[in-house]
């Protein structure tokens, strides 16, 4: 199949799963990397758009592929130039019981910024979290901007999303939940965590609400100079999980 005009009914229906309220259990995966790491994790590929100068990488689902060019691809890409390949996939949903098997979880609460969603999400696979849960009002994980900054790693990790307090208070009552607090007394170099464990980060402008200091039985922070007032969100979640989970 080939697909040469922007106008095409096909591409202008892909191109709405750029916005969260078409996307109804599909994403756009940009480039080769994010396609093949998708599909080697066994992420289903309805189609791909590729360029068809590159036709002969994509050999390995050359039954979904639709031969294309760059105005096409910049059309449905999201990025300045225009990726040499675009796919629609479907999105991962896991049973919140899979939280009942894990030990080591990370908890973000309201979440705003899909870059440092992204890059948390590729440290979490890289430090040794089991599981991330999205507390309250997150963005969505499967934004083209989230997607690309997590790397090929959003299939990688069970990810959750949970609104309701009461719920969390009985998923995580036997765990040690820790909050990560700017005004701890606990140093994250001489901190010593027992499993399962929580480790709870609240948004960039906001912090942890007080629901869940409430809910914490400890909390930790990273040392840092007294020059510096603070450090950006995904920054901090990779030292603290580097620090307590690897």
């Amino acid at each position: 199949m080939e697909i040469t005009s922007v106008n095409n009914e096909l591409v202008k229906e892909t191109v709405k799963l750029q916005q969260k309220k078409y996307r109804k259990g599909k994403f756009l995966l940009e480039g080769y990397k994010a396609i093949k790491e998708a599909f080697d994790c066994g992420i289903k590929l309805e189609k791909i758009f590729v360029n068809k100068n590159k036709i002969s990488e994509y050999d390995f689902a050359k039954d979904i592929i639709i031969e294309t060019n760059e105005a096409v691809l910049k059309k449905l890409g999201t990025t300045e130039s225009a990726p040499e390949a675009i796919a629609v996939g479907f999105q991962k949903v896991y049973d919140i019981n899979i939280l009942k098997a894990v030990k080591k979880v990370l908890l973000l609460e309201n979440i705003k910024d899909l870059g440092n969603l992204g890059t948390i999400i590729r440290s979490s696979v890289a430090f040794g979290a089991e599981a991330i849960v999205l507390f309250g009002e997150s963005v969505d994980i499967y934004n083209p901007k989230s997607v690309r900054a997590s790397v090929g790693n959003l299939w990688k990790i069970p990810i959750i999303h949970i609104k309701d307090l009461d719920e969390l208070k009985e998923i995580f009552a036997n765990f040690e939940r820790i909050a990560t607090l700017p005004r701890s007394k606990n140093m994250l170099k001489t901190f010593k965590i027992k499993t399962p464990s929580l480790i709870m980060f609240g948004s960039e402008a906001d912090g942890l609400s007080d629901e869940l200091v409430n809910f914490s039985t400890d909390s930790v922070k990273i040392e840092m100079a007294q020059t510096v007032e603070s450090l950006n969100l995904a920054t901090s979640v990779s030292v603290i999980l580097y620090e307590l989970f690897v």
